[in-house]
């Protein structure tokens, strides 16, 4: 059983910088797509970023290119979602997920994703 476990969310004024980590426990061996999404109040789960546990290969939205960096630290089993530049509508809840396979244009859907975490919180203020 996969388990995430998302921590670094907070609270940053508009123009601010905040990195995510999503811990990884109970993976298997073999090839896996890490992403992250987010929801905001009122809306439906939405596609950040997506990288392969390899991190040779990245996929990002086109509302956080140039903004946000997705990485793997395999040393330590963790995705990091460093933000910056951030905006008011950069404010969700950001949850990891967990699925298998390439990136491919199905890595943007939430249903794609086996596991999730339980979300970390993110607040840009003006």
């Amino acid at each position: 059983q996969v388990r995430l476990t998302e921590s670094g969310g907070g609270s940053v004024q508009v123009g601010g910088s905040l990195t995510l980590s999503c811990g990884i426990f109970g993976r298997g061996t073999g090839g896996y797509v890490m992403g992250w999404f987010r929801q905001a109040p009122g809306k439906e789960r939405s596609f950040v970023a997506a990288v392969t546990t390899s991190g040779s290969n990245t996929m990002y939205a086109d509302s956080v290119k140039g903004r946000f960096t997705i990485s793997v630290d395999n040393t330590k089993n963790t995705v990091n979602l460093q933000m910056s530049s951030l905006k008011p509508e950069d404010t969700a809840v950001y949850y990891c997920g967990v699925t298998t396979g390439r990136l491919t244009i199905a890595t943007m859907a939430p249903k794609t994703y086996s596991f999730w975490g339980q979300g970390t919180a993110v607040t840009v203020s003006s």
